[in-house]
């Protein structure tokens, strides 16, 4: 139920339109690193500093205007730049309908072709990020792997299929993600200890072909599990990194970076991130809990005396907003 809560806000124009006006002012910076690419330098640095690594999220997707499209190609390119040119340890993440996936496939490509250009003249890896399922095989065959070794996509562990496009990616750098979109249950598990599981197993299968795999989980059951099975097994750690959203759980993201594990920390920023945090909150409800006692509470779990009030935003203000538009319908 709250699953499917969060994937429906996730959706709702009016809910967007209201977080980007008051959003910041409310906390919401906590879990966005800003609008600017000034702003997601300074974060970017920050972590650095710790040994951990980075990637960058330009938010926004289901671009439907060609100019708008265009405009989220230059931010991006002025991303590489600027990760260039300030020697930033970091990478990107890109969603193809920000840059007119929806609007026509062969402009995505050829904006894609643009990114892929300049990050490879300064060896930066891109991850294109998967989206709803209306747009997979889209993705796969705009992955250009045949011209371009420095690009890779993300794996959704909840759909039955992952397992058989694993094989087929076996030498392309892989995301592996449970997933945060609401499908069908023709293509995917509907229930998370199933989700659970066939993550955790495409996991192992990825750390013993050797492929180099980010696994993206804030899950510390998981974790533990993968790192057990790593030195049960001998594999290198040079092959796998783990990989965690900004503002979530940065006393583990600091603890596994310091055990000498690669550490990547996905940060998202701009605008456009209601829909984007909701989704992240579908993706595993129990996320809510870590927004919360982040929130509210120190490492050494002491309640903190001026608390940032961002995980009662998360719920009442999406509350009183859906109530706001129910009003105005009626």
């Amino acid at each position: 139920m709250m699953r499917n809560f969060f994937i429906h806000i996730s959706n709702n124009e009016f809910l967007n339109n209201q977080a980007k006006k008051w959003g910041f002012f409310l906390g919401a910076d906590k879990f966005i690193a800003g609008t600017t690419i000034q702003n997601v330098s300074k974060a970017v640095k920050q972590l650095n500093a710790t040994g951990i690594s980075c990637t960058l999220d330009n938010l926004g997707e289901f671009v439907l205007d060609k100019t708008e499209a265009s405009k989220a190609k230059d931010k991006i390119l002025s991303l590489l730049e600027a990760i260039e040119h300030e020697n930033m340890d970091c990478h990107l993440s890109v969603k193809l309908t920000q840059l007119g996936l929806d609007i026509d496939q062969d402009y995505c490509i050829l904006n894609m072709t643009e990114i892929l250009d300049l990050a490879k003249k300064y060896n930066i890896f891109v991850n294109i990020d998967m989206e709803d399922y209306a747009h997979y095989e889209q993705t796969l065959t705009i992955l250009l792997r045949k011209n371009y070794t420095n690009v890779g996509t993300v794996i959704q562990a909840y759909l039955y299929r992952s397992e058989d496009d694993l094989m087929d990616l076996k030498d392309v750098r892989i995301r592996l993600v449970k997933g945060a979109y609401k499908e069908d249950a023709k293509v995917a598990f509907q229930n998370q200890q199933e989700i659970d599981d066939n993550f955790l197993r495409l996991c192992k299968k990825r750390l013993l072909d050797g492929a180099f795999t980010s696994f993206a989980t804030h899950d510390h059951h998981i974790i533990d599990e993968l790192k057990n099975f790593v030195k049960e097994n001998n594999l290198d750690q040079e092959c796998f990194e783990f990989q965690m959203l900004y503002g979530f759980r940065n006393d583990l993201q600091s603890k596994l970076a310091k055990e000498g594990y690669h550490f990547c920390t996905y940060i998202p920023f701009g605008d456009d991130w209601f829909g984007y945090f909701m989704r992240r909150l579908a993706e595993r409800p129990q996320n809510l809990n870590l927004v919360i006692k982040d929130a509210f509470y120190t490492d050494n779990n002491r309640l903190k005396r001026r608390p940032v009030i961002t995980s009662l935003f998360i719920v009442s203000f999406a509350t009183i907003c859906c109530i706001k538009a129910r009003r105005r319908k009626s």
